[in-house]
Order: structure tokens, then sequence, then C-alpha cells
């Protein structure tokens, strides 16, 4: 991972907001990179010991765009950062594992919950979605760097840094029970008249 993707997340010249960052032209490249979100409020019980802090906040969890292929053989993603960060911050939790994240660790404090959507496969947190952005605009700022090959920049990030949020290939001590977090809001959903 070159030096520059390193310093460019972990120093950024700014944070970006979910106000800026949906503005049209929206500042975000349209090339591939890796992101970082930093935090000014953290979620309950997410533990910060050892994360990097940047003005004020707190990075929590780094990604990539575009995605790593599929393993089914589907045709790889061609998305780029701006899309990828524009979803992030108004999507639903069903295409982003931030939100789903997020929303899971505030369900209570938001008043929001997993529900099953439309034919009952898809996970979303219905109504409670604008909460989550409102939340996120607050609270949630993004940098980015491009780079031509984010995977393997994602995974050195993963290695070397204190990441609690992130899962894929994290070996942090929270990742067992952020997992089990989203995987009981799945169980719930899945009790739940579909929404």
């Amino acid at each position: 991972m070159p030096h520059t993707v390193r310093h460019l997340l972990l120093h950024p010249s700014r944070l970006w907001s979910r106000h800026e960052v949906l503005q049209r032209p929206s500042p975000v490249p349209q090339e591939p990179g890796v992101y970082g979100w930093y935090f000014r409020d953290i979620p309950d019980g997410v533990p910060t010991d050892g994360c990097h802090r940047h003005a004020g906040m707190t990075l929590l969890y780094v990604g990539i765009s575009p995605r790593r292929p599929p393993v089914n053989g589907a045709p790889p993603s061609r998305q780029q950062l701006r899309k990828r960060i524009r979803y992030h911050f108004r999507g639903n939790a069903e295409g982003s594992t931030l939100r789903l994240t997020l929303g899971c660790l505030l369900s209570t404090r938001l008043g929001i919950e997993l529900r099953r959507v439309g034919g009952g496969t898809r996970h979303t947190f219905a109504s409670g979605e604008a909460l989550l952005s409102d939340w996120m605009q607050d609270n949630a700022f993004v940098c980015w760097a491009p780079h031509p090959d984010p995977r393997t920049c994602e995974e050195e990030l993963i290695r070397q840094l204190v990441l609690p949020l992130n899962l894929e290939g994290n070996s942090h001590a929270f990742r067992p029970k952020l997992s089990a977090l989203r995987s009981a809001a799945r169980g719930r959903a899945g009790q739940l008249p579909i929404a």
C-alpha cells in the first residue's frame, strides 16, 4: 500500500459531512479507492482504545470501492468512490454494511429495528433509515484516497489499524460481538411481519 493512501486516510486535509458529499457536484472523485469513516459520537459499547483520532473524531471503519469480486461468478462491481460513499450516506442497510452495523448499534438509542422489506428477503431499517441518516449527518464524516487496487490497501489497513467496525479480515476483539449483534437483528427481523 502506498504511503500516500495511509497518509490521506489518517491525516486528511478535511473530513466531509453527509451534506457536503451529497451536494452536486459532489467532491468525491469518480475513481476506485479506499475511504475512512470518522465519528464524533461513538455508538454505545464500541471500544475505541487504540483507534486513530483526527480533528476530534475517531476512525472506526474503512471501506473500498469497488468491492471484492463476487465468488459466485457474477460480474465484478464497477462502482467507484463517489457512488459508494454517497450510498452509505443515503442508502439503506441492505446495500451498506456500514449502515447495517450502525443501525444495529444505535437501534435502542434511535428507536429503530431491522425489518424484512419488499418480498421479505431484503433487510433494512425501513422508516428508521431516515433517522439513521440524520444521525450520520451529525456524527459520521468521511475521507478518501483514490487507488487503482483498493483491495490490497484495505487488507493492510485492517491489519495495521484498530478498526472495531470492520468485520471481514479483522481480528479485533469486538468483531465476534458485532457479528452476533447483527445476526440477532436479522433473527428478530425474521420473526416480524414484512414492513
